[in-house]
């Protein structure tokens, strides 16, 4: 009988485990549960410490925490600390509040998309896919060789770094940029 338990329990953890832990991927040195959403999950990640201040400052954790779902472009502490000296201070300032929600929600494109996603809008549209985001901007969506990237509305670009961070309520690819609408 125990043998027959333990036959029975090894069959469940391999039945369930490649659903659970193969899609969880490692960013910023902390796991990504695909069953925790968007702000659990990226208040772990050390290399997005910078983004979930703002997130806090701008007032979108519960805008981030609800069911969506979500494509979020993430970017790390490095996108931020490329910004002009003293951008990031003067956006968490609450008088650029309404600055901080229209940048961080260019970030945000409604509904879940994946890489592969991405990919199939990039050939369906000769090369280009834009993108409609949350704040009501475009980000056109490009590749090079395997390797996604986006254009924003000032014509800077960012590299998807780390693609395909399933959440419970979406979808996040890490950026190596922060991404400036106009």
């Amino acid at each position: 009988m125990k043998k027959l338990i333990i036959a029975a329990l090894a069959l469940v953890a391999t039945a369930i485990a490649p659903n659970t832990f193969a899609q969880t991927k490692m960013v910023g040195g902390a796991p990504m549960y695909p069953t925790k959403d968007i702000v659990d999950n990226a208040v772990n990640s050390k290399d997005h410490t910078t983004l979930v201040a703002a997130v806090k400052a701008a007032g979108l954790v519960e805008t981030l925490k609800s069911a969506g779902p979500f494509t979020v472009f993430a970017p790390t502490n490095e996108a931020f600390n490329k910004l002009p000296k003293g951008t990031v201070e003067t956006l968490l300032k609450p008088e650029n509040k309404e600055t901080l929600t229209k940048i961080l929600t260019y970030h945000v494109v409604a509904g879940k998309l994946s890489a592969m996603d991405i990919a199939k809008q990039i050939k369906a549209g000769n090369g280009v896919a834009e993108l409609k985001t949350v704040s009501g901007g475009t980000l056109k969506a490009m590749m090079k060789g395997k390797k996604i990237y986006l254009v924003d509305e000032k014509g800077g670009k960012s590299w998807v770094t780390i693609p395909d961070v399933n959440q419970s309520n979406g979808v996040i690819h890490v950026v190596n940029a922060v991404l400036m609408p106009n």
